[in-house]
């Protein structure tokens, strides 16, 4: 991969306040992406952002909450202002509520098709238009494995997840004739704030379903994704990349 392959590119990065999503800003920000690193916390963001520029890379920050179709428009409107168009959008922001389908109530339901699955929508229908005006884009949306298989306790993100496959595809399908790829990416377990709090008896049971017998880094899932902004991957769209040491195949 060429060192600055994406300068000048702009890159759009929602959930980037730390975690997979600031491993991913990160990374698009080594090869020459101006990233515009997105999440609900001015704070987190604004740290992203800064790491990136104290590294000597180029990026700026939104505070937006991406389960609102209001806010998302908004701040759509400031980066289509300003730059005409955005180049690459991973809609990677997201959120837990689990429980038990018979206690979940609609709240955590909500909540999380809102901001896990709406919120691909609402990114992708305010960029897409003016992406498929300059005939080149790149669009990774954020899946799970748990999308493919479900998990115990988790319907509300298995459904969002398995929400993100669907439309990933169909857009494929739409837009590959104006020279824009669009892909998901399944991360596995990965090491993040949100399996940090996991105990060591939960952990080593996984890792009994994980061929590679280790949990996946942020890095991991940052790489794939760079992989696919890049001119190696212009005929590679529709698919999902599972990022989870084998754990399905």
């Amino acid at each position: 991969m060429v060192e600055q392959e994406l300068s000048g590119k702009i890159c759009v990065v929602t959930g980037a306040g730390r975690g997979i999503g600031k491993a991913i800003a990160i990374s698009l920000a080594k090869i020459g992406g101006h990233i515009i690193c997105v999440s609900k916390s001015e704070e987190s963001c604004g740290a992203s952002a800064q790491d990136i520029r104290d590294q000597g890379y180029s990026a700026e920050h939104m505070a937006v909450d991406v389960s609102s179709a209001e806010s998302v428009s908004a701040a759509c409107k400031n980066i289509l202002d300003k730059y005409s168009a955005a180049d690459i959008l991973i809609n990677n922001a997201g959120i837990t509520r689990d429980n038990l389908m018979l206690k979940m109530s609609q709240l955590e339901w909500q909540e999380v098709l809102d901001t896990n699955l709406n919120s691909c929508f609402y990114w992708t229908k305010n960029l897409l238009h003016p992406m498929m005006k300059k005939r080149w884009g790149r669009i990774i949306n954020m899946a799970s494995i748990v999308g493919l298989i479900g998990n115990f306790g988790q319907a509300n993100y298995a459904a969002a997840k398995a929400g993100i496959i669907g439309f990933t595809k169909s857009i494929a399908r739409e837009v590959a004739s104006r020279g824009i790829t669009a892909n998901a990416v399944a991360p596995g377990f990965i090491r993040t704030d949100m399996t940090s709090k996991l105990s060591e008896n939960i952990v080593a049971e996984l890792l009994k379903n994980i061929p590679m017998k280790e949990l996946g880094t942020p890095e991991d899932v940052a790489e794939t994704v760079k992989f696919l902004c890049s001119h190696g991957a212009k005929y590679v769209t529709g698919h999902v990349i599972n990022v989870d040491g084998g754990m399905v195949m």
